[in-house]
Parts: C-alpha cells; sequence; structure tokens
C-alpha cells in the first residue's frame, strides 16, 4: 500500500490555525481523511456489500 503524504508549509506571518486549516483542506481534498474514518473499524464484507449496494444508484425495489 502506497503511503499518501500531503505537506503544508507554515507561511512567514501566518498563524499556525490558519496553517491547520489548510492542512485540512489539503487532506480532505485528497480523500485520506475519508480513507482514515473509513478503516476506523473493521467493516465485514457483508456490511460493505449492503453499503455499496445501498450508495448504488438503480432500480428501487
Amino acid at each position: 500500500m502506497a503511503q499518501e503524504t500531503v505537506e503544508v508549509k507554515v507561511r512567514r506571518g501566518e498563524s499556525v490555525d490558519r496553517a491547520l486549516r489548510r492542512l485540512k483542506k489539503a487532506l480532505d481534498k485528497e480523500g485520506i481523511l475519508k480513507t482514515m474514518r473509513d478503516k476506523r473499524h473493521y467493516e465485514k464484507p457483508s456490511e460493505k456489500k449492503k453499503r455499496l449496494e445501498k450508495a448504488r444508484p438503480g432500480r428501487k425495489r
């Protein structure tokens, strides 16, 4: 599995809060936060299948 890296350099005179906000935005753009949240807990294959079927657009029965 490839390791994803996001880098945000703090600019001169920039507050740490603003740099953290830029970091979070970059992580969200790359999809890293979403994968971290998804992998926080183990998901059984049957649960994953149900979740994917529910999210898939198509016929409703």
